[in-house]
């Protein structure tokens, strides 16, 4: 096993360590035990120390006592464990369903510790936890969904379909209740489900604390609970092509990180390569009837789309990654076909040997990741993402329905509101505006410059918006 490997096998162990306590002594010493041993204090008869001393002391030693850190109100409400709710979302373009299928339990938390109770980005869903006493909101997050976006395809007017969808929660520490929230488009409640966790139910299936697959850390910014743990996934390459993978893993981090506001923050980011092995070499291909035996069952031509490559096996994708610490996820597929996708809070998937894979590979993250939107524009929706008289939730783009919300900020007070380009060249970043053309859509959806990465692949940077963004994702993950 090399170093990296079995460094990464220890990392449930490791982001348990720096808790601290104070234990009892033989000789009514004050000792303070660590992970790393015991220091005593000057003995001290506990019946004679002033009240000054004792404040002091909680003061200099134990600051969290008197000002609760984010650690110690996450062990107020939660286990050190994550709570893996398996959900089917099924219906049509006008019906909705939700379904529990299976909750799963494995040691370890490794999603934010910040902000638990309240969303930075509303996403096209939301799930929120509850203490089942008290009504106390103890977690949310957000999420977009590959099941929403089909709602918004022809084939949705015509059959029912079921996706499989997988949401990472911390353990409470006592029952709750979890409520998951579906929006349409114009950000209207279509659809929730309420149902009840007791963390002490028998038939929460325990997920194995030790990854069955290879896996290196590329990528060591810090202890998992401080950072934001990244996996990286092989999807259709066999065993003897691991190496490859690896080496795909590295440009993907190394690419990743040279994009700020990525390189401004490397000390906040873990990065872990997992190498399930496929059958076969490559990805299914359905309009060339090119199927493979790959582990994630990935696909190019989701809802019909050519270059647009998904795996509809969430599930799968989740069980690979047991015993590993991670909270978003990136999926390389052994190919030299264009294409990829990316859904908020959920998966980045991309083609691993194309030419364009790390512009793609940038671009993709940005989706899951930092929720931003795309920014160029086709006109060939079935239905419209967006609308005029609804701003959207993501923070790159506008309608100008509620702009003050976006980049406004950001402008001088006299700009002119849509911007016109007045002959910028279509590749210019310098120049900050309200520019149409976004989102798909030609009109009615606006950005902020005339290029960026969320724009095309020859944009060597993210504009000022998308940066800011970014930034501010990556704090409310790792920031009180």
């Amino acid at each position: 096993m090399q170093d990296d490997e079995r460094k990464s096998t220890n990392y449930l162990d490791m982001h348990r360590s720096f808790h601290q306590k104070i234990v009892s002594s033989p000789t009514n010493s004050l000792v303070l035990q660590t992970d790393f041993g015991l220091a005593s204090l000057r003995t001290i008869p506990p019946l004679f120390i002033p009240a000054f001393m004792i404040s002091m002391l909680a003061a200099l030693l134990f600051p969290a006592l008197l000002c609760p850190s984010s650690d110690s109100a996450f062990s107020r409400d939660f286990r050190d464990e994550t709570l893996r709710v398996d959900y089917a979302f099924s219906g049509c373009d006008t019906v909705q369903q939700i379904a529990v299928e299976e909750l799963r339990r494995g040691a370890g938390w490794f999603g934010r510790r910040t902000h638990m109770d309240s969303l930075l980005l509303s996403g096209n869903g939301e799930i929120v936890m509850r203490d089942a006493t008290d009504g106390r909101v103890l977690y949310k997050t957000s999420f977009s969904t590959l099941f929403q976006e089909w709602q918004t395809t022809e084939e949705a007017t015509r059959v029912h379909r079921s996706f499989e969808n997988v949401f990472l929660l911390p353990m409470p520490r006592r029952n709750a209740e979890i409520t998951v929230s579906l929006f349409d488009t114009r950000h209207r409640l279509t659809q929730s489900l309420r149902h009840e966790v007791r963390p002490d139910d028998i038939l929460i299936r325990p997920l194995s604390n030790i990854s069955p697959y290879p896996h290196r850390v590329l990528h060591q910014g810090g202890i998992p609970q401080k950072s934001i743990d990244v996996a990286i996934v092989a999807e259709g390459y066999r065993a003897e092509e691991m190496e490859l993978f690896y080496q795909d893993a590295r440009r993907t981090v190394d690419e990743l990180l040279s994009y700020a506001p990525y390189s401004e923050m490397k000390d906040r980011w873990n990065f872990t390569a997992v190498a399930p092995p496929s059958a076969e070499t490559g990805v299914s291909v359905p309009h060339d009837n090119d199927w493979k035996q790959t582990v994630l069952g990935a696909h190019f031509d989701t809802f019909y789309s050519a270059r647009y490559l998904t795996t509809p096996c969430v599930r799968k994708l989740h069980d690979v990654l047991a015993g590993i610490p991670y909270e978003h996820i990136i999926v390389l597929v052994n190919t030299d076909r264009y294409g990829g996708g990316g859904i908020y809070n959920s998966y980045t998937l991309v083609a691993a040997h194309h030419p364009l894979f790390r512009p793609v590979v940038v671009h993709e993250f940005g989706h899951s990741f930092a929720g931003l939107a795309d920014e160029y524009f086709y006109d060939d929706q079935y239905t419209p993402y967006y609308h005029a008289d609804v701003e959207p939730w993501e923070l790159n783009i506008t309608t100008l329905a509620n702009f003050g919300r976006k980049w406004r900020d950001l402008l001088p007070a006299d700009a002119a509101i849509p911007t016109p380009p007045q002959g910028l060249p279509a590749t210019d970043m310098t120049r900050m505006g309200v520019y149409e053309g976004a989102g798909y859509q030609s009109k009615g959806v606006y950005r902020a410059f005339q290029d960026c990465r969320m724009r095309t692949n020859e944009a060597p940077a993210f504009c000022a918006v998308c940066r800011r963004a970014t930034r501010q994702v990556i704090q409310y993950h790792t920031e009180e």
